[in-house]
């Protein structure tokens, strides 16, 4: 593909009746960072609504290849993370029936951290991962990666070389994906019978609910909510049997899914959440009132800095998201640099604005 093209069409209907509803200021790529300061492209940043199934993405799809070869993020930068994983994988282990023999699969498996879980449980594990940094660390670490992207052809080669999974999890990534009908035909392909596949993903109305837009950005393509994503993997014969709420990306859900031909069927859970959705009813005038706290938010915030002008003002975190707030605030004029405890960002400059990046120390420093 080009570095990038438009996409009219609705990622899970393919319906071209899509609105736009929210239009932010064009962006650079959110974890663009780098070493030595020059000028990077800014790209639209708009999200639409399905008005056929209700579905929720952004427009403008980045090349994969450029986003993620190189991509600088790896899962221990992250503060709570870990032990998120380690909880993560307690919980899975207990809803899910597996044993030495089953196979757990991590698409998007970064470092490893969630793999290594399940393996100090005795699991087989296997990784997916397309950024060579973070590959070769699970790599040198014993956890299993393979280095690249998952599709139906790898899924083949899986089967071929590892078996059927019987657990297969995506973490923070099937948001990230374009083509989601042959990325969930490959899972489908892979799954056992009686497998289960895990999505945790962030949640559109804890999104709107919380107020954190700023997790709108390239990397995340699309944004979920349970019916749409129901009536989706009905096309794949698979069905929603577990989901619970999550407060990882300022509010996810966890999604459980099986065969539909399996012996596994749906619990409570899914009926209350379904029923929380429907009463909160999603439409065009949901997004006109989350436009309109947005710019409220945006002229709180800059009327305080410019009351105080004068101080130093900082950033405390150098994250994807910050990309998003600094570009949409216009904060690149009022903040002097940013503060990370990533190695990898720490000695950076920030995508599109040259923004230095410290370790924390220079807060003490200063």
């Amino acid at each position: 593909m080009k570095e990038y093209y438009k996409k009219d069409t609705c990622r899970l209907c393919d319906s071209k009746n899509l609105k736009l509803v929210l239009k932010l200021h064009k962006s650079p790529l959110c974890d663009a960072y780098i070493k030595d300061k020059k000028s990077q492209e800014f790209y639209d940043l708009n999200l639409y609504y399905c008005m056929d199934c209700n579905f929720v993405q952004i427009d403008t799809i980045i090349d994969p290849q450029i986003i993620y070869k190189e991509y600088i993020y790896v899962t221990s930068s992250s503060q709570g993370l870990i032990e998120h994983f380690n909880q993560y994988c307690d919980d899975v282990s207990k809803n899910i029936s597996l044993d030495s023999n089953s196979l757990v699969i991590d698409i998007g498996s970064n470092e490893g951290s969630l793999l290594k879980a399940f393996k100090d449980k005795n699991y087989k594990v296997l990784g997916i991962e397309p950024s060579t940094k973070a590959a070769g660390i699970a790599n040198a670490n014993g956890i299993k990666t393979i280095c690249d992207f998952f599709n139906k052809e790898k899924a083949v080669e899986i089967i071929a070389d590892y078996g059927h999974a019987s657990l297969i999890t995506v973490n923070n990534l099937f948001a990230n994906i374009d083509d989601l009908f042959e990325f969930t035909d490959a899972i489908e392909t892979v799954l056992d019978k009686n497998g289960v596949l895990v999505i945790e993903s962030s949640y559109l109305l804890d999104m709107i609910n919380n107020m954190v837009f700023d997790f709108i950005y390239h990397e995340h393509l699309s944004y979920f909510s349970i019916l749409p994503l129901i009536n989706f993997f009905n096309k794949f014969s698979m069905h929603l049997i577990h989901v619970e709420e999550v407060s990882t990306k300022g509010g996810s859900m966890r999604y459980y899914w099986s065969k539909k031909d399996s012996n596994i069927s749906e619990d409570e859970s899914v009926k209350k959440l379904i029923a929380k959705e429907q009463k909160f009813n999603i439409n065009l005038n949901t997004f006109k009132v989350f436009n309109s706290n947005i710019e409220k938010q945006k002229s709180k915030l800059l009327e305080f800095l410019e009351k105080n002008i004068d101080k130093e003002i900082v950033g405390f975190g150098a994250s994807a998201t910050s990309t998003t707030l600094i570009t949409h605030f216009g904060l690149n004029k009022y903040i002097k640099y940013l503060v990370d405890e990533n190695e990898d960002k720490i000695g950076t400059y920030s995508p599109g604005y040259n923004i230095p990046v410290y370790g924390l120390n220079k807060l003490k420093e200063d």
